[in-house]
């Protein structure tokens, strides 16, 4: 009788797959190629003498290059930005790490004959009139989160070079900070109440009641559909907020301190969450006030801030050793409640796990989502985070999408009330519409609008007020020959006779 054949190798033991090496030739330093390494970054050893030169390269190629108002690739000559720098700091540990940097390559030791490099080495002049830290506190709407902005000031004044700058996210619907931001260059809005219980997001009329800032945020939040459209809702107020700060204090730069692992994890979630139009923004970003007319052949500054993440070639291991050789203290980040699950932080489990066992991919997943560009123009700038918009986005939605109408007459739908939804990007108008089975907001038919009504951030209100993102460029129901298209809704015997020629017979 044949025997069947077995297993060498299990028999003798366990058959196990070789682990892979966790770094690539030796433990020698491939930067000196002298001392033994004491990091390992993607299979490549360096030690602590070349670590620091490492990463301060990465930064300044990632930075410089784009300070100058007219730049033409790699820095040459003099650095001269416009305006004044302003850093963007959570108390993250991409963030320490980022105004760390910043201290050492343009703050420290200005002046000294001792440095090596040319007349127009960074160090030798100041390139920065000023430089300013903002910390945008977000406690006041996150259950069991305390105020941290004493102590973000207290870590900021360490440095003694920087000043201190410090934003509510509620000030998004403050009129006061609207006023002082916008320096008067715009009227100021009046309230913009919507009615989030129809996906046209229908204005409201203006009411006599005027909430305070806090309790319009607080009502914004929960009238979201989803624990994932709040948390994208908090970034992207504490991002325009920023924006805006920069500009009124005369702000030619923002900087952020999104490492790579970061960076790779926020192009994943706004993909999966219908960003895909802005990926080039999310990467780098030239923003100015809708108020501010401006000309991209214009080669004078009118206040345009170039949003920058400088960090974006550095990880977080690499952002966790220059943490720990150089003895920064890491306040810690706000943290938005984990007690549902949402993409950005199924997103942040991935990618880190991700990173861990295989720290390339991470590199390449940035790299290669960097690459990728948008099909067709942009068709204006949606009202609430302010990136551009595609043109007839709800057109192609409305083609996408599978949806199911109640029974109602269709007379009742036609309503004078504007509709947002064509200055809305496909982006925001998901994460204000969108449902789940523990959506916060009422699926009633029958519920009131009033119900459903939130207030909209200030600057919604101004793009709405003075018509500086047009809707005919978005909306899919304004052509370019004037010509109104109307839709109508229809039933399940009226989608079938208007295909009833192509069915066949059974």
């Amino acid at each position: 009788m044949a025997e069947s054949c077995g297993n060498p190798a299990a028999e003798a033991g366990e058959a196990l797959m070789p682990r892979k090496r966790r770094f690539d030739r030796s433990r020698t330093c491939v930067k000196c190629k002298a001392q033994q390494g004491n990091l390992v970054i993607r299979h490549s050893v360096y030690c602590r003498d070349c670590f620091t030169p490492l990463v301060t390269t990465k930064f300044r190629q990632a930075l410089e290059p784009h300070l100058n108002h007219t730049s033409a690739g790699p820095r040459r000559g003099a650095l001269k930005p416009s305006g004044n720098l302003l850093v963007a700091f959570s108390g993250g540990l991409g963030s320490t790490v980022l105004l760390d940097l910043v201290h050492q390559v343009y703050c420290s030791k200005v002046g000294s004959i001792e440095l090596k490099g040319g007349k127009e080495h960074p160090r030798k002049n100041r390139i920065w009139r000023k430089i300013y830290v903002c910390y945008v506190e977000t406690s006041d709407v996150l259950p069991e989160a305390s105020d941290r902005t004493q102590r973000i000031r207290e870590a900021v004044e360490e440095y003694g070079e920087f000043e201190f700058v410090p934003v509510r996210v509620q000030d998004a619907f403050d009129r006061s900070w609207w006023e002082r931001v916008s320096g008067g260059s715009v009227p100021n809005p009046s309230e913009l109440s919507v009615d989030l219980s129809n996906e046209e997001l229908f204005r409201l009329s203006d009411t006599e009641a005027h909430p305070d800032p806090l309790s319009a945020l607080q009502a914004y939040l929960h009238k979201l559909p989803t624990p994932t459209a709040v948390q994208s809702t908090i970034s992207i107020l504490t991002r325009v907020l920023l924006l805006y700060t920069a500009y009124s204090i005369g702000a030619s730069h923002l900087v952020f301190g999104t490492s790579l692992t970061s960076l790779s994890i926020s192009l994943i979630s706004s993909i999966s969450q219908g960003g895909g139009f802005v990926v080039p923004q999310s990467i780098q970003e030239e923003w100015v006030p809708s108020s501010v007319e401006t000309s991209q052949k214009s080669t004078s500054w009118r206040g345009e801030v170039r949003l920058i993440r400088p960090l974006r070639e550095v990880g977080m291991k690499e952002c966790t050793a220059w943490a720990w050789w150089h003895r920064l203290v890491v306040v810690g980040k706000q943290k938005v409640p984990a007690a549902r699950q949402t993409i950005g932080d199924l997103t942040k489990d991935f990618i880190i796990g991700l990173e861990r066992d295989y720290p390339s991919t991470v590199s390449t997943i940035a790299k290669t989502v960097g690459k990728l560009a948008p099909k067709g123009d942009a068709g204006g700038r949606c009202i609430i985070c302010e990136l551009p918009t595609q043109r007839s986005v709800q057109q192609w939605k409305a083609r996408i999408s599978v949806r199911s109408f109640n029974e109602e007459d269709p007379s009742a739908t036609t309503t004078a009330a504007p509709s947002l939804t064509p200055w809305l990007c496909y982006s925001c108008h998901t994460t204000l519409t969108s449902k789940s089975s523990r959506s916060n907001t009422s699926s009633n038919p029958g519920s009131s609008a009033a119900a459903s009504a939130v207030m909209f951030p200030t600057w919604a209100a101004m793009h709405f007020a003075i018509g500086s993102s047009n809707p005919q460029a978005t909306d899919p129901h304004i052509s370019t020959a004037d010509e109104v298209w109307g839709t109508r809704k229809l039933d399940s015997n009226g989608m079938k006779s208007l295909v009833e020629e192509f069915l066949v017979d059974d």
